[in-house]
């Protein structure tokens, strides 16, 4: 299944949930913080503003950072819990 987002919306798979602490302490399930970065499997084709739209500022397979509380809408397509967002929720872009 492929899922296609719509106006503004990117869809994003998170990254990892850390297992250890910067001290090298390994956390239980439960207690892991979801992680607040991950990578745009698909976005949509822009905003429409006044009969215009406005292509998106990121692109498939950019690595962004977002919210702990961005992306409350998650999918699960094909087994695998899928994220979507409009493309303001992100906060910034991760390069190098």
């Amino acid at each position: 299944m492929k899922l296609r987002p719509l106006h503004d919306r990117v869809v994003i798979r998170r990254s990892e949930e850390e297992k250890k602490t910067a001290g090298g302490i390994v956390l239980p399930g439960s207690a892991a913080e979801k992680a607040n970065h991950g990578v745009i499997l698909a976005v949509g084709p822009g905003k429409r503003e006044r009969g215009e739209v406005h292509a998106l500022s990121v692109k498939v397979g950019d690595k962004v950072v977002f919210g702990p509380y961005s992306g409350s809408n998650t999918v699960k397509v094909d087994g695998e819990d899928l994220l979507v967002m409009a493309e303001n929720e992100i906060l910034a872009v991760l390069e190098g």
